[in-house]
């Protein structure tokens, strides 16, 4: 059985490294050059809002049902683990299978992607390094949680470090507060701009994704009810002023119209700032994040398929433990095995918007509009985090959610609609054979 071992600091630490990962430093330069203007600073604050209104929806499933896997037990509860509950829980954990290994694979293609500024790399060269980290990965997560926790908060000070230096080299030698004078220059509010808006927002969401890692792992928090929800909005709120103050901290020397180009634009930024070594350090110091970024999302999702196949829901070799170390090793091996082979076959930005398009509908809208059933059908009691103005931020989550899943693109949409339908017939297949729902007969 697993432990609550994690303390509200651990578990912050835990998500705000998920979030940080390799994502804002690789998606700076491509959310400019959609935006392709100095408002380039609205996406980034489109993506914290959305955050903020979605964790408001898991905040209230967190603390109201703390087991490991988070929207696994979060379907099941909303729609009926009787009844069509079987279904959407399973196309969670079906669907988690192929996108939980593309957020990790995402992280590692990152770190090969930087790795590239010291030197030219060969794509066998580049997939050698991105798939050689994720082996490393799994075998540093192969040990007991509270080990793991320290580690999180050991990783966590390297991401403070690298964005603190970067934020400050700004401040003290750029025109800092130039892009937001700038950031509404040549701005129309017109369909080129909403337009603009949605691509960006994809890469910018995709930066903020990880606030509701603790979900995941609420089997193993201590005081779930009050240090879930507490967890994820003081990680959103660190993580949005960082963000932001990253983009304004290399505008301000870097011009943005310039930065859109950049491979490696912190690289650049503190080149220009402090010299050659300089730059080589922050380098360094941004291969330290995205590893933490490994490390935190593999953790977390290697827990999905576990409670799954605990309670009956999915294959039950993944619900054994480490008989020494009380993990589930099966599961992680399983996903890190996955995340290698994707680290190798796919390019990074079209592993972001498949990331997205293939967990919207079943995760994201599926468990807001669960979370409107079950504070219809249950006791308000049995949920120790209430979210302000209900059910409006559930709405509003639902909405932004459509247009951030439109905007990933029509190749992206089918292919998540194909993975959902698939895993239809796959339970559909398992229930007939196994007489469960909607096939289970009737006394």
């Amino acid at each position: 059985m697993l432990q609550r071992r994690l303390s509200l600091t651990q578990a912050t630490a835990i998500n705000m490294i998920d979030m940080v990962g390799i994502g804002p430093f690789i998606t700076l330069p491509m959310v400019i050059g959609m935006m392709n203007g100095p408002y380039f600073l609205y996406a980034w604050l489109a993506g914290a809002l959305l955050s903020f209104v979605d964790a408001m929806v898991w905040s209230e499933l967190g603390a109201a049902f703390p087991k490991a896997g988070g929207s696994y037990n979060f379907l099941k509860e909303a729609y009926g683990e009787k009844g069509l509950g079987k279904l959407m829980s399973f196309l969670f954990v079906w669907q988690t299978m192929i996108q939980a290994p593309l957020v990790i694979a995402s992280a590692a293609i990152g770190f090969a992607a930087y790795c590239g500024y010291f030197t030219e790399l060969s794509p066998i060269a580049a997939k050698a390094i991105s798939g050689s980290l994720v082996i490393l990965i799994v075998a540093l997560l192969y040990r007991k949680i509270e080990t793991i926790g320290k580690i999180s908060v050991l990783l966590w000070g390297g991401v403070l470090v690298t964005l603190v230096w970067i934020i400050g080299a700004g401040i003290f030698h750029g025109n800092f507060l130039a892009p937001i004078r700038q950031m509404n220059d040549g701005l129309e509010l017109n369909y080129v701009f909403i337009a603009c808006m949605g691509h960006a927002g994809v890469k910018a969401v995709y930066s903020y994704l990880g606030y509701y890692n603790v979900c995941h792992l609420g089997g193993e928090i201590k005081d779930p009810g009050k240090n879930i929800p507490r967890s994820m909005f003081l990680s959103i709120a660190g993580i949005s002023i960082l963000y932001l103050a990253m983009n304004i901290s290399v505008t301000s020397v870097i011009p943005w119209n310039e930065a859109m180009n950049s491979e490696h634009v912190i690289s650049v930024f503190m080149q220009r700032l402090a010299g050659d070594a300089a730059a080589v350090v922050v380098t360094i110091l941004i291969l330290w994040v995205a590893f933490a970024s490994v490390f935190s999302a593999t953790l977390g999702y290697s827990r999905i398929p576990y409670a799954a196949a605990v309670d009956g829901a999915f294959f039950k070799v993944f619900a054994k433990l480490h008989p020494t170390r009380n993990f589930p090793h099966i599961s992680l091996l399983v996903l890190g095995g996955i995340a290698f082979v994707f680290s190798l076959l796919f390019r990074l930005s079209d592993v972001i918007s498949a990331i997205l398009a293939m967990r919207i509908l079943v995760q994201f809208i599926g468990q807001a509009i669960g979370l409107l059933w079950l504070r219809y059908k249950r006791e308000k009691s049995i949920f120790p985090y209430k979210m302000p103005l209900f059910p409006l931020p559930v709405i509003l989550a639902v909405l932004m959610w459509i247009g951030i899943l439109l905007s990933t693109g029509f190749k992206m949409v089918t292919t998540g609609l194909f993975v959902i339908a698939v895993g239809v017939l796959v339970y559909m297949t398992k229930a007939k054979r196994d007489s469960e729902w909607p096939f289970e007969k009737k006394n």
